[in-house]
């Protein structure tokens, strides 16, 4: 006969398991700080109200939610008043608060949830380089330290100009086109150091450089070129019978 013994796990063996580390990388801490800290241009007395235009939007914005939601304007508010600014600052945010009658931390809520809107300052260039895995795998890379080279700056910082304010981002949703950069509201994509550069040289010079794949390829068509759909698509009745 074979007897059958229970081993009651001790405290020195959850000791044991406790210790043990699942992974050895390093824990990657954000750069950002999503607690308040007053600056000479970030605090309660820097002013901010909408312009006499932004107001009418602002009137056309809320109009689409009910009254009872009008909280719902969040995020759009705060998007047309980081349009106007430049960047989220702390007025902007109480006054949207106000504006949509919630308590203002309703408000610092979203603004420190959503990274598109920027608590600090940025140059008049908002350089996001996206190193997700298909612009990654297409050299985002390269990309990005050409950025940094022909700038003088490195990521989260701004060129002495205020011109150039470089960030890396996860993902800008154009993984066709990859690598992209996003400048402003404008995606530049297809990109390679060659063109990267020129498209800075361009904003440099105060130009406005097409935006959209920096290659011979239209829109998000294939990289080769066409393989269907290269001939007249056939027009109303096509192959329906003539007494029909």
């Amino acid at each position: 006969m074979f007897s059958t013994r229970i081993l009651r796990p001790t405290l020195t063996t959850f000791s044991a398991i406790s210790k043990r580390k699942i992974t050895t990388t390093s824990a990657t801490l954000s750069d950002k700080l999503f607690v308040h800290r007053d600056t000479s241009v970030n605090n309660l007395n820097s002013k901010f109200e909408f312009s006499k235009e932004n107001q009418k939007v602002v009137d056309e914005i809320i109009a689409k939610y009910p009254v009872q939601y009008k909280k719902g304007a969040t995020i759009p508010l705060l998007h047309l008043a980081q349009k106007q600014l430049g960047w989220t600052s702390l007025s902007a945010m109480n006054e949207v608060a106000r504006i949509l009658e919630v308590p203002p931390m309703r408000v610092y809520e979203v603004a420190t949830f959503y990274t598109m809107f920027n608590r600090d300052p940025v140059g008049k260039y908002f350089l996001q380089v996206c190193t997700t895995t298909p612009c990654e795998l297409c050299g985002s890379t390269e990309i990005l330290n050409t950025v940094q080279k022909h700038l003088g700056i490195k990521v989260g910082e701004t060129t002495k100009d205020g011109k150039f304010t470089l960030v890396e981002v996860e993902c800008a949703g154009a993984c066709v086109n990859a690598p992209v950069l996003a400048v402003n509201d404008d995606y530049f994509e297809d990109l390679t150091p060659e063109t990267t550069i020129k498209v800075l040289d361009a904003l440099k010079a105060g130009q406005s450089p097409k935006a959209g794949p920096q290659s011979s390829r239209q829109n998000c068509e294939p990289a080769p070129g066409l393989t269907t759909l290269t001939t007249e698509p056939y027009g109303p009745g096509f192959g329906v019978r003539a007494d029909l």
